[in-house]
């Protein structure tokens, strides 16, 4: 059976700080969304930038960049289907409010084991089984799927939320997709080298988004540039943190921690958006946060 060290607490306050900072990012992204920034032009920047200063770590550190034939095509697929999940996610969060959409995202447990089924014949453990019904239930409360809480009714608040949904489901799809491929296909890959040439594809995914739609577009205000600043800065230190801080900590085994990131967003939604959801959705929220906290603490055998 494999042991993972004990969780210090720097490494608890650690990984608080990085959820706390990809909770953040996504609060600016939505000033910088409401301000007249798309989506495309958000995740090129965010991902051009982080993919810099991680190269530089990379050189820094002395890291091989030497690649099997296996793991570029392994790192083609994951980088792609990182560039898609950006996309879905900033489109999500441009349309829900914060907390919920990355609660949705937060159901890529589900979607890890059943790509895992379909793709390597991997059953889902025991575990994962018996928390599926859970995570629903949980979100259909959070997502107040019939409209009972804000009093719209279903065929309305579906009118309404229904394209956020499935952004966010999308993107808690491609990104379940994204932990099976790194698992099976770009295994041995050193994770920083593997984070540069991710970001690096999607900043190239988001960069023919652009061209396609004719240009980017950047925000119209100040606080919308703000939001891009901030969104790109809370990304990057997130990121930079997670994959050259947390490792010497021994926290690799309790990363699910890093799941109050929608706990956060709802707070920071709440102080810097005003966005507001009824007592039931927040139940809702954090009975789906302390179920796939409970999954990503679970013992492997």
């Amino acid at each position: 059976m494999t042991t993972s060290r004990a969780l210090s607490l720097q490494g608890f306050a650690s990984l608080l700080l990085v959820a706390l900072l990809m909770a953040g990012n996504h609060i600016c992204a939505r000033l910088a969304f409401n301000s007249g920034l798309d989506v495309a032009t958000a995740v090129a920047v965010r991902s051009a930038t982080t993919a810099l200063v991680v190269g530089l770590l990379v050189l820094r550190m002395g890291t091989s960049w030497q690649l099997s034939l296996r793991h570029r095509r392994g790192l083609l697929m994951v980088g792609l289907m990182v560039g898609l999940q950006s996309q879905l996610l900033y489109g999500a969060v441009s349309r829900l409010p914060v907390a919920l959409a990355l609660l949705a995202f937060n159901t890529y447990p589900l979607w890890a084991a059943l790509w895992n089924r379909l793709l390597y014949r991997l059953p889902p453990e025991p575990q994962v089984l018996l928390a599926m019904p859970v995570i629903l239930m949980g979100l259909a409360l959070a997502l107040d799927v019939a409209g009972a809480a804000s009093g719209l009714g279903m065929r309305q608040q579906w009118a309404v939320m229904g394209a956020g949904v499935a952004f966010a489901l999308g993107a808690a799809a491609s990104f379940g997709l994204v932990l099976v491929w790194t698992q099976h296909e770009t295994a041995g890959l050193d994770g920083r080298v593997r984070t540069f040439f991710s970001l690096l594809l999607a900043a190239c995914v988001a960069t023919a988004v652009i061209a396609w739609h004719g240009g980017p577009q950047w925000p119209q205000t100040t606080t919308g540039w703000w939001g891009l600043l901030g969104l790109s800065c809370l990304y990057g230190s997130g990121f930079t943190l997670m994959f050259t801080v947390l490792p010497k900590l021994g926290v690799a085994g309790n990363s699910a921690i890093m799941n109050m990131e929608p706990v956060f967003a709802l707070a920071l939604g709440w102080a810097v958006l005003d966005q507001q959801i009824a007592p039931v959705q927040i139940a809702g929220a954090l009975l789906v946060v302390a179920v796939v906290i409970y999954l990503g603490l679970r013992k492997r055998s």
